[in-house]
């Protein structure tokens, strides 16, 4: 179960290669690229918790941040990027509720869905990733 909040961090990673910045001639939004950072710093946040050594516990207080993040960064990005946004609200709204399942039962089937529900979030935000690319 501990390697769960490790590739996590890695999916959203994938969401990495914008900056926080943006000029008025390249359409990008300064709210959608703001919301954009904040997003990457809690997954390097959570990329530097010592999950092998202080448990899950290293990154539960990122977890909830992380998805107000990303449900904020697809409000932010709806009106230039809504198939893309509403792909990533599905895929973490998805996230969450087989989280919550292997969380109150962590066997072997629920741990696997969170796995396959990770790689989702992480398809869905590099597809929101590439059509930002030219945004921010």
């Amino acid at each position: 179960m501990r390697r769960i909040p490790m590739f996590l961090a890695a999916v959203l990673l994938a969401a990495g290669g914008c900056t926080a910045t943006t000029t008025a001639n390249d359409g990008g939004s300064e709210a959608l690229c703001d919301a954009f950072a904040e997003v990457q710093n809690t997954v390097n946040q959570i990329k530097n918790a010592n999950v092998s050594e202080n448990g899950l516990t290293a990154i539960r207080p990122y977890a909830a941040e992380l998805l107000n993040q990303l449900n904020q960064l697809v409000l932010e990005a709806k009106s230039q990027f809504a198939p893309q946004a509403d792909q990533l609200k599905s895929s973490v709204d998805e996230l969450k509720t087989v989280a919550e399942t292997a969380r109150t039962d962590p066997n072997a089937t629920n741990l696997s869905a969170v796995r396959v529900s990770i790689q989702s979030v992480r398809e869905s935000a590099e597809n929101l990733r590439d059509a930002m690319s030219g945004a921010c």
